[in-house]
């Protein structure tokens, strides 16, 4: 085509077709647009060449205020309106020798639309995403922070993430983005394909936001101490807003600061009750991520450990007619016109599935419920249990020997499979890792006493042990054997529920034991009474009603396997393995005399 009116004809259409393009196409599909708009700027300088003037004529200059002026005798435009058309078609011919080449087609439509219209030249690559209803699928594929490594430096990606930090600078904006405990940074940056618009969009977002981004992974000599990816940082081509974030009642960096250093400069942190109270922001700090991925790979290595030698899972209820323990820290409650009660642990089931059942050998992983009125670092309401019960053949040793094989199981998981998470922790909650024995040490209650007293302490043979005589055993133990982790048996009967076994050689003393991190208790377990004569006798010595257990008895007497077995506290566990303070650290919603919510 050589006329000024087909090119003209040319140029409209192909305008027509970009616009209906971006009306049907998502504002995201660059694609679809660069060669559009290279075959409209083609058109443009032919039609330049052609008429002798830009398409469309001399844009009019905008003013803030039109001065009157006395009306010009002559005809056409003056001579500063011809140096202005001189110098702009100058540099539209610069533009297009530099284009043809190179052979690059322009970047989007919208550096034409900014030359013409005034409009943002990067409109369509920023701005909130309409809402995810699953209507539709696209061609994206997201990548992973984690995966973010320098094998990657130049490619193309798309990533979904938290806006963690944002920092404005110049012409720019520094996004730390950040998934679950892994972190990069992102930078927009005002240049040829990135608008002052888009700049200021970004550097607006709220904290906590869930934004989606397109960037170039490009390499970073120098490590970037605020993000896990050292090396690599995401050049932002694109960005939009998924989820916007509302007034946060606290800054996730506040959070997750360590006390010490942030009193050292000043810095604010977040009280545990105001992190309790909006528990789903607190639990985005680095350390609580990784604290509550610990205790899932305490429950997983429970699982593979105890998988792996026999034992089968069950699923006990947790409404019960009766104590499940027979004590008086239950949860009553009416249950279709029947009391009954929140179950304070499996027992009776485990119980009645190894030794009863069939099974042998039994494990559960389960809410526990207590109803006791203690308001302190290491007591819940409702935990999580741990329980396994299993056959023995002729001593309780036989359960110990699997307990203490299942911890050193746990430790060493624990180290090899999260040593990230354990440097995450530490950052903000720095702790000595634990010392263990292979096989772990085991002392007797009279030993235990006996080392107290040794020390100076005043301690009882015939009582149940004090939770201070507890830690100052811990302490003894460490200094005299080097180790966090220990098991003591042989404790008093009288102290111990009513269906353990008594110890054979000494009828004040019972087949049970205790197992210990750091001083504190995690594991109460002991031999069962599995004849039933027996087991009715212990119950009335103990003034329980066989009818409020009448099933459990039954189930004795059908033949029950001799059986041992223990119940483990998850959160006390992770609590201590980690050194933490408090307990509701560990527990992801905790339950105590005072917290019901959220």
């Amino acid at each position: 085509m050589s006329s000024v009116e087909e090119l003209t004809a040319a140029i409209n259409a192909k305008g027509e077709e970009i616009r209906k393009v971006k009306t049907e196409k998502p504002p995201t599909m660059k694609e679809d647009l660069e060669p559009l708009v290279a075959q409209l700027l083609a058109l443009k300088v032919q039609y330049e060449a052609v008429a002798g003037e830009p398409f469309g004529g001399a844009k009019e200059e905008k003013k803030k205020k039109e001065p009157v002026v006395q009306e010009r005798k002559s005809e056409g435009p003056s001579k500063t309106e011809l140096n202005k058309l001189k110098r702009k078609e100058n540099k539209a011919a610069k533009r297009a020798e530099e284009k043809a080449a190179t052979g690059a087609p322009e970047s989007s439509e919208a550096t034409v639309t900014e030359a013409e219209t005034g409009e943002d030249p990067c409109a369509a690559f920023y701005g909130d995403a309409p809402l995810i209803q699953s209507g539709v699928i696209s061609s994206r594929i997201f990548r992973r922070i984690p995966e973010l490594k320098e094998n990657l430096v130049g490619q193309k990606i798309w990533v979904r993430a938290r806006l963690a930090t944002s920092r404005a600078v110049g012409k720019g904006v520094f996004l730390l983005l950040r998934q679950q405990t892994y972190s990069v940074q992102g930078v927009v940056w005002q240049g040829p394909n990135v608008s002052k618009g888009m700049v200021k969009y970004a550097s607006g977002i709220p904290l906590e936001s869930i934004v989606d981004v397109e960037g170039t992974i490009v390499y970073e000599a120098n490590a970037i101490q605020s993000a896990t990816e050292k090396h690599v940082e995401l050049h932002i081509n694109e960005i939009h807003v998924v989820s916007r974030a509302q007034d946060l009642p606290f800054l996730v960096e506040d959070a997750g600061r360590n006390e010490a250093e942030a009193a050292a400069a000043g810095l604010p942190t977040v009280l545990q009750d105001t992190s309790l109270n909006f528990r789903w922001v607190d639990t985005r700090t680095p350390a609580n991520q990784a604290i509550f991925r610990i205790q899932s790979g305490v429950c997983q290595l429970f699982r593979e450990y105890l998988n792996g030698r026999g034992f089968v899972e069950i699923h006990t209820p947790k409404l019960i007619g009766g104590a499940s323990e027979g004590g008086a820290n239950v949860f009553k409650l009416e249950y279709f016109g029947q009391p009954a009660c929140l179950a304070q642990s499996p027992q009776f089931y485990k119980q009645m599935t190894a030794a009863c059942g069939g099974f042998e050998r039994v494990y559960e992983i389960g809410p526990v419920f207590r109803a006791e009125d203690s308001n302190t670092h290491r007591h819940l309401c409702e935990f999580t249990g741990l329980d396994f019960e299993m056959a023995i053949y002729e001593h309780y040793y036989e359960a110990l020997e699997v307990m203490g094989e299942l911890f050193n199981f746990i430790f060493d998981g624990i180290y090899e499979r999260f040593c990230h998470e354990l440097m995450l922790i530490g950052q903000q909650y720095p702790f000595e890792p634990i010392e263990y024995l292979r096989p772990p040490l085991r002392i007797t209650f009279q030993e235990g006493i006996t080392l107290l007293r040794e020390a100076g302490i005043d301690a009882s043979y015939e009582e149940d042990i004090s939770t201070p005589h507890e830690r100052a055993l811990g302490k003894i133990v460490k200094e005299k054997y080097k180790t966090d982790f220990y098991i003591m048996d042989k404790y008093p009967l009288g102290v111990r529920p009513f269906y353990t076994m008594p110890d054979p050689n000494d009828p004040k003393l019972s087949n049970s034991y205790d197992l210990f991190i750091r001083g504190e208790e995690i594991v109460s377990g002991a031999q069962r009474v599995h004849d039933v004569d027996m087991l009715i006798e212990r119950a009335n010595h103990f003034n329980i009603p066989i009818k409020s257990i009448q099933s459990y008895i039954d189930a004795f007497k059908h033949g029950a396997l001799p059986h041992a077995g223990g119940g483990i506290g998850l959160e006390r566990v992770v609590m201590l393995f980690l050194g933490l303070k408090n307990i509701r650290k560990t527990s992801m919603f905790p339950r105590d005399p005072s917290r019901l919510t959220p």
